[in-house]
């Protein structure tokens, strides 16, 4: 450990300087809590309720998450770092266009992942120079380390933690990446948004301006917000696209609608989205073409396509066969809501003889939520071995 970080106490101009420096590497926020203990009863009661799905991830890294100081010994600070990623209202990246699958907008940007780390090792090299610290001496994550992001961003003052269970920005709405910096140097902390702060052990409370506004419970198209503050991932339309690799059950199909990665619903919906401001930052690059790519041309998804399209996004955590099992979901449910269409279904009927049973399940699905007409999939029958795609000939569409 540096000598600089057991002596200094980075408070009033100093901690100032130290904000714009990180600002002018493109972070659009910049803010500062106090590491004091362990916190995190709602993550465990969230985990021991199962919502986090098969997430399993999160039940393996808890400890962590709850206390900074098992990630790094000696954490006296944690520095949060905000990344507007508003594409702006009138961008096609705001949504897909009529006849396109929806995307969430995080997803339409070189992986968010890759293009901020950049930016941290550089607030690490400024932490390095300007507080004199060793780089044992402080961690950074971009959403892939065990650390309760919004939970720090809401202790920062970045924003506070919405109904939707999101971070909110007095600025930017719900349009932000979240990266955070745990570091043994100690700084002094912005004030959170509420007046009177809370004990240092306990977290900020979700809806704290939200008034009595609950929008986004309400226009959730699988009720997967059950109370204020909280998700539960076991319903919600990005888990089931990104983070399920399995079946998608069945219940919940018909709410995926046309979203084909993730679902930006309810942060839609959110009355603060009307200060969001459009992206400018350095550290985030835009990925053209993807909000424009239709349907059919998603079905019609090979490796060689797949990979080229999506290299380097987000989009590719889920892979050929994950892409492919929520585009059959999107079809079934695009065709059924213009009342049935023959449109996709020669591509679907391929699509349920593909190697992949999870994507033959929901190809067969969608035929059937469709077309009512056995005598198109009775061939592809009567070689299917997989009782779980078998129980879509039978099931309920």
């Amino acid at each position: 450990m540096s000598t600089a970080v057991g002596e200094a106490v980075w408070a009033g101009e100093r901690r100032e300087e130290l904000r714009r420096r990180l600002q002018a590497i493109g972070f659009d926020e910049v803010r500062f809590a106090a590491i004091e203990g362990a916190n995190g009863q709602g993550l465990r009661e969230w985990l021991d309720e199962g919502m986090h799905g098969e997430m399993a991830w999160m039940e393996r890294t808890a400890e962590k998450r709850i206390d900074p100081g098992l990630v790094l010994n000696g954490a006296r600070s944690i520095i949060m770092l905000g990344v507007n990623y508003w594409p702006g209202p009138d961008s096609r990246m705001s949504a897909g266009a009529e006849a396109h699958p929806r995307w969430a907008r995080y997803a339409l940007h070189e992986d968010y992942h890759d293009t901020i780390r950049p930016g941290l090792v550089a607030a690490g090299k400024i932490l390095e120079k300007f507080c004199g610290v060793l780089e044992t001496d402080y961690r950074y994550y971009v959403d892939t380390g065990p650390v309760l992001e919004r939970g720090w961003a809401a202790r920062a003052g970045l924003g506070f933690r919405g109904k939707n269970g999101m971070l909110i920005s007095r600025r930017f709405g719900n349009w932000l990446f979240l990266a955070g910096i745990l570091t043994r140097c100690q700084i002094e902390p912005d004030a959170p948004l509420r007046k009177k702060p809370l004990p240092p052990k306990e977290a900020e409370p979700a809806g704290l301006l939200c008034g009595k506004c609950t929008r986004c419970s309400e226009a959730c198209p699988t009720q997967a917000i059950p109370q204020p503050g909280i998700v539960d991932a076991r319903r919600c339309i990005s888990y089931h696209t990104i983070e399920n690799k399995g079946i998608i059950p069945r219940e919940l199909r018909a709410g995926i609608g046309d979203r084909v990665y993730g679902c930006d619903v309810c942060l839609e919906v959110c009355p603060w989205n009307r200060f969001a401001q459009a992206a400018h930052s350095v550290l985030l690059v835009a990925k053209g073409g993807i909000a424009e790519l239709s349907l059919p041309e998603l079905l019609e998804l090979t490796p060689a396509r797949f990979a080229e399209v999506f290299r380097g996004t987000a989009i590719k955590r889920v892979k050929l066969a994950g892409l492919l099992r929520n585009a059959c979901v999107v079809a079934g449910n695009v065709a059924a809501g213009q009342g049935g269409t023959s449109i996709y279904l020669p591509q679907l009927v391929k699509l349920a003889a593909h190697e992949s049973a999870v994507v033959r399940a929901h190809a067969v699905w969608a035929v059937r939520r469709i077309a009512d007409d056995a005598g198109l999939l009775a061939e592809i029958r009567g070689t299917e071995k997989e009782v779980v795609v078998l129980a879509e000939y039978e099931g309920p569409v």
